[in-house]
């Protein structure tokens, strides 16, 4: 035979299995490898597939292995038609031509390996599988925070420790936050190797703050009340003081003979301290009285005395105390004496300035009530001995009127006018004679 002719007809074979798809490839893709799944949940595994041809045989099978379980087959469809495992298929679905399984409701032994087989039979067989992991897990429920010792700590002696746990919630992963920041391990913060426990060796006044515990898990995340430790700590910054101005140095306070005087002691403690006071003077210590603010009357009184506030925690058993002295000297009189005479001062300069506008008011109403004299003076003042030059001679005016005329001015009575105007040759003066007559 022609061995021209046999590779043709090898040729001409290819193309027909081509042709009726025997040889199609298969491709399977899924949108993720890893799903996640919550206990008593519907969960779906997506995935689809492509052959080259549609004329064929395709059979779909979905497998499960897990350590636990082993591997088992769990469904099967050929050519659209179904074959469920009878132990499994009452949870695992398959709606074929789709390749996606349906697991309804999802447990937690489904937890994971599962495996894709798609097959197309024709001239030759051809195969592709993907496989998915599938995690199951219970949402995490709240977490509660226990503190032991529960009635709290003393600092620098006992040590703390938080414990964090659920009630639900599988695969957990516990974290600590103070103040709302994640919380790192150190010499005196140690972590149990689950981070479910915290513990702080010795508690120290800067571990009073807020913790909480933040539990999750890959489909949840929950996270505690804040709870805060009771720490017994101090005293600690004590400090006497006073109002500013009995102030003279640190430690050293001055005030007039009769003028009330209070000091007040204060300490950062926990509990709240005992305060107690004391006197240092002739050599003897007196105790005073209890409490944090003391009151004391100058005037019974040492002229110099030392002072002293003690104050005592009675859970951490520290005991702190501070002095100062008080002086009594002339001040405190100069102060009351300055503030006598200054109120006085104040007293004369009101009382004057009352007078003077009980005069202006006086003056205004007089001027307004009585204006007769008051503008007769003023028009005899003005008019009085004024000389009108008439012809080069001098002449009294015409209203030279005598104080004991009655001027009928302020328009009481009716007034007759005469006004007489000469011309004077040879002079621009204006002469003008006012002639005053009452009206009968």
């Amino acid at each position: 035979m022609d061995p021209f002719g046999r590779k043709t007809h090898f040729l001409l074979y290819e193309i027909c299995i081509l042709a009726i798809g025997s040889c199609g490839a298969v491709t399977i893709t899924v949108p993720n490898k890893v799903i996640l799944g919550t206990a008593g949940q519907p969960l779906l595994l997506p995935a689809n597939y492509t052959t080259g041809t549609k004329d064929q045989n395709i059979q779909i099978t979905w497998t499960f292995q897990s350590p636990s379980s082993g591997s088992m087959l769990l469904v099967t469809a050929i050519n659209n038609t179904l074959t469920p495992d009878m132990e499994h298929g009452h949870r695992f679905f398959l709606s074929p031509p789709s390749a996606s399984l349906l697991i309804n409701p999802v447990e937690l032994r489904d937890d994971g390996e599962y495996t894709l087989k798609v097959t197309v039979s024709g001239v030759k067989v051809a195969s592709a599988s993907r496989q998915l992991t599938v995690l199951v897990n219970v949402p995490v429920s709240k977490p509660v925070v226990r503190s032991d010792p529960a009635w709290g700590a003393v600092e620098y002696v006992d040590n703390a420790t938080f414990t964090c746990t659920v009630n639900k919630g599988t695969k957990v992963i516990y974290q600590w936050l103070k103040d709302g920041k994640p919380l790192k391990p150190s010499s005196r913060h140690i972590f149990s190797s689950d981070n479910k426990m915290l513990f702080i060796s010795p508690v120290l006044k800067d571990d009073l703050s807020n913790y909480t515990c933040v539990a999750r898990n890959p489909i949840s995340m929950n996270e505690s009340e804040p709870i805060a430790p009771n720490i017994y700590y101090g005293p600690y910054d004590l400090m006497v003081k006073s109002e500013p101005r009995f102030k003279v140095r640190e430690g050293v306070f001055a005030a007039g003979k009769g003028e009330p005087v209070w000091f007040k002691c204060s300490a950062n403690s926990n509990p709240p301290n005992v305060y107690s006071w004391f006197q240092k003077a002739d050599n003897k210590t007196t105790p005073i009285q209890w409490g944090p603010v003391l009151k004391i009357r100058s005037e019974k009184v040492p002229e110099k005395a030392d002072y002293m506030c003690c104050v005592y925690n009675n859970i951490t058993g520290k005991r702190e105390e501070t002095q100062f002295t008080f002086i009594l000297s002339a001040t405190g009189q100069e102060r009351q004496k300055q503030k006598g005479s200054s109120l006085h001062s104040l007293g004369i300069i009101v009382g004057l300035s009352l007078a003077l506008v009980v005069c202006i008011l006086l003056y205004f109403l007089l001027r307004r009530y009585f204006p007769r004299k008051v503008i007769k003076e003023e028009l005899y003042h003005r008019y009085y001995g004024r000389k009108i030059r008439y012809n080069g001679t001098s002449r009294s005016s015409a209203l030279g009127a005598s104080l004991g005329e009655k001027l009928c001015l302020h328009c009481l009575l009716p007034v007759q006018t005469h006004i007489q105007q000469y011309l004077v040759e040879g002079n621009s003066t204006m002469i003008i004679c006012v002639h005053l007559k009452y009206a009968k």
